[in-house]
């Protein structure tokens, strides 16, 4: 797959500029990349690229290990002036009820996969360990957000800032697992349009699509 597909992944709600992390380029002010131990910066470059306004609709599909779809759902995503909300519909059309805390109808999404809510905790700190892993060939740092028993693991490109990949902690493992797959461009900017996210050991996957962004 063309390196541009899968370069960089910042968010399912967010925006970028034309010239973006997914060409690998330097941030577009041409300043210095942010120092990969100050998880601070890190974090609020991140936050700074989801847009205040956002709509977005797709699709949630959840396959088996065979590629086989079990269930499908379409999603509306709405950020208006710092508030998500988020309306979940079956095949009929009909409006889902769904809870928030755990993973919504079955799939492996949950409510922060789509929201990123986790950016905004604000216990969070630099894992020295894995500083410069990388991923899909981009150089990370890797910060570690908490609130409550809930721990994120988030990988950020040190050259722009951008979140490249997710996974949810249980006990120090990895129990979830999100990543963007490929992108395209809406109008003059650059968004991820094929996300994937997987729960360990549950023979199953989801994808998450994004159809239409405004």
């Amino acid at each position: 797959m063309p390196r541009r597909f899968i370069a960089a992944f910042c968010a399912l709600a967010a925006l970028l500029p034309a010239v973006s992390s997914f060409g690998g380029q330097a941030p577009a002010d041409g300043g210095a990349a942010i120092l990969p131990d100050d998880p601070a910066a890190l974090v609020s470059s991140c936050r700074a690229m989801i847009p205040a306004n956002v709509r977005i609709e797709g699709r949630i599909i959840l396959r088996n290990r065979r590629g086989i779809v079990q269930a499908e759902y379409s999603y509306e995503l709405r950020r208006e002036n710092g508030v998500t909300s988020l309306a979940i519909r079956d095949g009929a059309g009909a409006l889902v009820p769904y809870d928030k805390s755990g993973r919504i109808l079955g799939t492996d999404v949950t409510w922060s996969d789509l929201t990123l809510d986790y950016l905004w905790w604000d216990d969070f700190g630099y894992d020295g360990e894995r500083e410069g892993e990388t991923v899909h060939g981009q150089v990370c740092s890797v910060i570690v957000m908490r609130k409550g028993e809930r721990t994120v693991r988030v990988w950020v490109d040190r050259k722009t800032g951008a979140m490249m990949q997710a996974e949810e902690l249980s006990a120090g493992r990895s129990i979830r697992r999100l990543w963007g797959t490929r992108i395209k461009k809406f109008g003059d900017r650059w968004a991820p349009n094929v996300l994937e996210v997987e729960t360990t050991g549950s023979g199953h996957r989801t994808k998450i699509t994004v159809e239409t962004l405004t």
